[in-house]
Protein backbone atom coordinates (compact mmCIF):
# COMPACT_ATOMS: atom_id res chain seq x y z
CA UNK A 1 0.00 0.00 0.00
CA UNK A 2 2.80 2.42 0.91
CA UNK A 3 4.54 1.98 -2.44
CA UNK A 4 1.26 2.58 -4.28
CA UNK A 5 0.68 5.78 -2.30
CA UNK A 6 4.27 6.92 -2.90
CA UNK A 7 3.89 6.31 -6.65
CA UNK A 8 0.64 8.32 -6.74
CA UNK A 9 2.20 11.19 -4.75
CA UNK A 10 5.20 11.23 -7.12
CA UNK A 11 2.84 11.22 -10.11
CA UNK A 12 1.03 14.28 -8.76
CA UNK A 13 4.36 16.01 -8.09
CA UNK A 14 5.49 15.34 -11.68
CA UNK A 15 2.27 17.04 -12.84
CA UNK A 16 3.29 20.19 -10.92
CA UNK A 17 1.19 19.74 -7.78
CA UNK A 18 2.71 21.13 -4.58
CA UNK A 19 2.58 19.07 -1.35
CA UNK A 20 -0.57 20.85 -0.10
CA UNK A 21 -2.38 20.12 -3.36
CA UNK A 22 -1.22 16.49 -3.25
CA UNK A 23 -2.48 16.18 0.34
CA UNK A 24 -5.91 17.53 -0.66
CA UNK A 25 -6.09 15.30 -3.74
CA UNK A 26 -5.09 12.14 -1.87
CA UNK A 27 -6.97 12.94 1.37
CA UNK A 28 -3.79 12.59 3.38
CA UNK A 29 -2.12 14.88 5.88
CA UNK A 30 0.62 17.22 4.69
CA UNK A 31 3.04 15.34 6.95
CA UNK A 32 2.22 12.01 5.28
CA UNK A 33 2.69 13.52 1.82
CA UNK A 34 6.06 14.97 2.86
CA UNK A 35 7.05 11.52 4.11
CA UNK A 36 5.89 9.85 0.87
CA UNK A 37 7.83 12.36 -1.22
CA UNK A 38 11.01 11.94 0.80
CA UNK A 39 13.69 9.87 -0.87
CA UNK A 40 14.44 7.48 1.96
CA UNK A 41 11.17 6.93 3.85
CA UNK A 42 13.38 5.32 6.56
CA UNK A 43 11.56 7.02 9.41
CA UNK A 44 8.23 5.65 10.53
CA UNK A 45 5.29 7.17 8.69
CA UNK A 46 3.24 9.82 10.47
CA UNK A 47 -0.01 8.66 12.04
CA UNK A 48 -2.62 9.07 9.32
CA UNK A 49 -5.51 7.30 7.63
CA UNK A 50 -5.85 7.04 3.85
CA UNK A 51 -9.40 7.88 2.90
CA UNK A 52 -10.89 6.77 -0.39
CA UNK A 53 -14.51 7.04 -1.43
CA UNK A 54 -14.45 6.30 -5.11
CA UNK A 55 -17.75 4.41 -4.67
CA UNK A 56 -19.35 7.71 -3.63
CA UNK A 57 -17.47 10.07 -5.93
CA UNK A 58 -18.08 8.30 -9.23
CA UNK A 59 -21.80 9.07 -9.42
CA UNK A 60 -23.37 12.48 -8.69
CA UNK A 61 -26.54 10.94 -7.24
CA UNK A 62 -24.43 9.31 -4.52
CA UNK A 63 -22.80 12.65 -3.68
CA UNK A 64 -26.28 14.18 -3.55
CA UNK A 65 -27.36 11.50 -1.06
CA UNK A 66 -24.33 12.26 1.14
CA UNK A 67 -25.25 15.95 0.92
CA UNK A 68 -28.78 15.14 2.08
CA UNK A 69 -27.27 13.74 5.28
CA UNK A 70 -25.27 16.97 5.64
CA UNK A 71 -28.50 18.95 5.22
CA UNK A 72 -30.13 16.88 7.96
CA UNK A 73 -27.21 17.79 10.25
CA UNK A 74 -27.58 21.48 9.32
CA UNK A 75 -31.29 21.37 10.23
CA UNK A 76 -30.45 19.70 13.55
CA UNK A 77 -27.90 22.39 14.37
CA UNK A 78 -30.26 25.17 13.24
CA UNK A 79 -32.78 24.01 15.81
CA UNK A 80 -30.14 23.89 18.57
CA UNK A 81 -28.37 27.10 17.61
CA UNK A 82 -31.27 29.26 16.50
CA UNK A 83 -29.78 30.39 13.19
CA UNK A 84 -30.87 30.39 9.57
CA UNK A 85 -27.97 30.33 7.12
CA UNK A 86 -28.04 32.48 4.01
CA UNK A 87 -25.13 30.87 2.16
CA UNK A 88 -23.21 27.60 1.99
CA UNK A 89 -19.46 27.80 1.37
CA UNK A 90 -18.07 24.77 -0.49
CA UNK A 91 -14.32 24.39 0.11
CA UNK A 92 -12.23 23.56 -2.97
CA UNK A 93 -12.06 21.17 -4.36
CA UNK A 94 -13.99 18.19 -3.00
CA UNK A 95 -16.18 20.28 -0.71
CA UNK A 96 -17.55 22.24 -3.65
CA UNK A 97 -19.77 19.41 -4.88
CA UNK A 98 -21.12 18.61 -1.41
CA UNK A 99 -21.57 22.32 -0.71
CA UNK A 100 -23.50 22.94 -3.94
CA UNK A 101 -25.87 20.04 -3.31
CA UNK A 102 -26.30 21.12 0.31
CA UNK A 103 -27.15 24.71 -0.70
CA UNK A 104 -29.61 23.42 -3.28
CA UNK A 105 -31.38 21.24 -0.69
CA UNK A 106 -31.49 24.13 1.78
CA UNK A 107 -32.74 26.52 -0.91
CA UNK A 108 -30.05 29.10 -0.14
CA UNK A 109 -27.11 30.75 -1.89
CA UNK A 110 -23.81 29.03 -2.65
CA UNK A 111 -20.22 30.17 -2.94
CA UNK A 112 -16.81 28.55 -3.16
CA UNK A 113 -13.62 29.04 -1.22
CA UNK A 114 -10.19 28.20 -2.59
CA UNK A 115 -7.40 27.84 -0.02
CA UNK A 116 -4.18 29.67 -0.79
CA UNK A 117 -0.64 28.48 -0.21
CA UNK A 118 0.05 31.76 1.58
CA UNK A 119 -2.61 33.88 3.27
CA UNK A 120 -6.27 33.10 3.75
CA UNK A 121 -7.39 32.19 0.22
CA UNK A 122 -10.47 33.59 -1.43
CA UNK A 123 -14.10 33.23 -2.39
CA UNK A 124 -15.21 32.50 -5.96
CA UNK A 125 -16.04 35.68 -7.85
CA UNK A 126 -18.77 33.95 -9.88
CA UNK A 127 -20.81 32.90 -6.84
CA UNK A 128 -22.70 34.49 -3.94
CA UNK A 129 -21.10 37.05 -1.67
CA UNK A 130 -20.79 36.20 2.02
CA UNK A 131 -20.85 39.83 3.17
CA UNK A 132 -23.17 40.22 6.16
CA UNK A 133 -24.51 36.65 5.92
CA UNK A 134 -24.78 33.66 8.20
CA UNK A 135 -22.82 30.87 6.54
CA UNK A 136 -22.36 27.11 6.73
CA UNK A 137 -18.99 25.73 5.62
CA UNK A 138 -18.91 22.35 3.85
CA UNK A 139 -15.80 20.29 3.10
CA UNK A 140 -14.89 16.66 2.60
CA UNK A 141 -12.05 15.89 5.05
CA UNK A 142 -10.92 17.76 8.14
CA UNK A 143 -7.31 16.81 8.86
CA UNK A 144 -5.65 19.52 10.93
CA UNK A 145 -8.31 22.21 10.68
CA UNK A 146 -5.93 24.63 8.96
CA UNK A 147 -8.02 24.97 5.79
CA UNK A 148 -11.29 25.46 7.66
CA UNK A 149 -9.64 28.03 9.93
CA UNK A 150 -8.69 29.91 6.76
CA UNK A 151 -12.31 29.81 5.56
CA UNK A 152 -13.59 31.03 8.94
CA UNK A 153 -11.03 33.86 9.00
CA UNK A 154 -11.86 34.88 5.42
CA UNK A 155 -15.60 34.75 6.11
CA UNK A 156 -15.25 36.93 9.21
CA UNK A 157 -12.99 39.35 7.31
CA UNK A 158 -15.86 39.66 4.82
CA UNK A 159 -18.38 40.50 7.56
CA UNK A 160 -19.93 36.99 7.52
CA UNK A 161 -20.97 34.98 10.56
CA UNK A 162 -19.87 31.31 10.32
CA UNK A 163 -22.48 29.23 12.16
CA UNK A 164 -21.47 25.65 11.36
CA UNK A 165 -18.83 23.50 9.68
CA UNK A 166 -20.00 20.18 8.21
CA UNK A 167 -17.52 17.66 6.83
CA UNK A 168 -17.83 14.16 5.50
CA UNK A 169 -14.88 12.92 7.56
CA UNK A 170 -13.25 14.40 10.66
CA UNK A 171 -9.78 12.99 11.34
CA UNK A 172 -9.47 14.97 14.60
CA UNK A 173 -11.02 15.07 18.04
CA UNK A 174 -12.27 18.64 17.50
CA UNK A 175 -15.95 19.49 17.92
CA UNK A 176 -15.51 23.17 17.07
CA UNK A 177 -13.03 25.36 15.26
CA UNK A 178 -12.46 28.93 16.39
CA UNK A 179 -15.81 28.92 18.18
CA UNK A 180 -17.75 27.45 15.24
CA UNK A 181 -19.46 24.08 15.85
CA UNK A 182 -17.99 21.22 13.79
CA UNK A 183 -20.07 18.22 12.73
CA UNK A 184 -19.07 15.27 10.59
CA UNK A 185 -20.74 12.26 9.07
CA UNK A 186 -17.79 10.08 10.08
CA UNK A 187 -15.00 10.53 12.61
CA UNK A 188 -11.78 8.59 12.09
CA UNK A 189 -9.17 8.36 14.81
CA UNK A 190 -5.71 6.90 14.71
CA UNK A 191 -5.22 4.68 17.76
CA UNK A 192 -1.45 4.12 17.71
CA UNK A 193 0.86 7.10 17.27
CA UNK A 194 -1.87 9.68 17.76
CA UNK A 195 -0.95 13.17 16.72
Amino acid sequence: MTEKLKKKAMEFRSMGFDPDEIAREMNLSRETVAWLLSRSMKDSPPADAKIGWRSIGVFPHRMRLISEIMVDIVFEEMEKGDFAPDTVIGVAHNGIVYGAFTAEELGIEFTTYRPAKEGTGGFGANYASVDGKEVVIVDDVLDTGRTVRGVIDAARANNADPKLVVVLLNKTEMNEIDGVPLRSLIRARVIAGER
